[in-house]
């Protein structure tokens, strides 16, 4: 049977005014032109409910019960990597069969849904506590401090590497034209390799490493481009560096070297690149380069280095200004790892 046309507001007010004044249900119909069931069903509507407004419908009753919403977030609970199939076997062996849309839907209402996990450094239990010192220790150290630092650490940029998407303006049919298209290669085309520091100030010097690097080509780079950066920038009397712990930077010759050229390092927790805003300038950096798209290794150094200096000057101070809310996180988080 086809869906009737719901009558508007201003026929069902007609009919309660024509019944107000004493007119029948069979007068109201023809006058109206209304079912007399319909003109009937207005009428005890109005006297119950005191309206003809139409209520909130309760819809279709729902297909799984409290006990088994309670079943879900139970499972869910103990085990975030649980799957649909998992969750619609469980049900079904409790004696409820649904699908997997209704389990999607039931979990969205208990404001849950399913997302791709991050990928994340493995933090064992000496790393989560080492996180926590370093932020319990720091906690109290001001914007001041903080602005005396000099961030560094190595990244590799791929040609075609970066996964972001691309949104473009093109008409119908044309999604293969080159210009609506984002070029790919296997493997990424090739990839270098970068180092580059930054202060408070303005970002630093910003080197192409060529050859596989060891101890001893770090504190290399070190010399020819930390301490001219800290030049550059005009660090004051007593600035510290920031490095992490990968071996060529815990090696030796490189603790020699520093030592030699009294740098006082930070002393940094281990998997945590979420605590050096330069990961930050990384980002930033890889963005502005996919947008340049070049096509050669050649092309890829040469933007990375244009890239790298324009890069505003408030990009890094705000990075350094907020850094205390990375340690805040941490500590809130207890010693895993922050959404920076």
């Amino acid at each position: 049977m086809a869906k009737t046309k719901e009558l508007s507001k201003d026929t069902r007010k007609r009919i309660v005014d024509l019944h107000q004044t004493g007119k029948s249900e069979s007068t109201i119909r023809k006058q109206l032109g209304v079912k007399k069931s319909t003109v009937g069903a207005i009428i005890r509507k109005c006297k119950t409910s005191k309206t003809t407004d139409n209520l909130p419908r309760s819809g279709a009753p729902r297909k799984i019960s409290s006990r088994g919403v309670k079943m879900i977030m139970r499972t869910v609970s103990k085990n975030h990597r649980t799957t649909w199939g998992d969750l619609v076997n469980d049900l079904q062996r409790a004696g409820t069969t649904i699908t997997k849309v209704t389990i999607s839907n039931t979990l969205q209402r208990q404001g849950i849904k399913s997302c791709n996990a991050r990928r994340v450094p493995l933090l064992k239990p000496v790393h989560v506590q080492a996180r926590l010192k370093f932020a319990r220790e720091h906690m109290d150290d001001t914007a001041e401090d903080w602005e005396n630092v000099m961030w560094s650490d190595e990244t590799k940029v791929e040609l075609f590497g970066i996964s972001s998407t691309r949104r473009v303006w093109r008409k119908k049919n044309t999604e293969l034209h080159p210009k609506n298209t984002i070029p790919t290669v296997k493997h990424g085309g090739g990839n270098i390799m970068l180092w580059g520091c930054f202060s408070a100030k303005e970002t630093g010097r910003l080197i192409c490493v060529n050859e596989r690097m060891n101890g001893a080509m770090y504190h290399e780079i070190l010399s020819q481009n930390l301490l001219p950066s800290v030049r550059a920038l005009k660090m004051k009397r007593g600035w510290v560096f920031q490095h992490d712990n990968d071996p060529k930077h815990t090696a030796r010759a490189t603790k020699e070297w520093l030592r030699k050229k009294h740098l006082k390092v930070l002393e940094w927790p281990s998997q945590s690149p979420d605590l050096n805003p330069i990961e930050n300038l990384w980002r930033e950096l890889k963005v502005r380069v996919a947008w340049r798209q070049p096509q050669n290794i050649t092309a890829l150094e040469k933007i990375c280095l244009e890239e790298w200096a324009k890069i505003p000057a408030t990009v890094c101070a705000n990075l350094v200004k907020t850094y205390s809310n990375r340690l805040t996180s941490v500590i809130a988080n207890k010693g895993y790892v922050t959404k920076y």
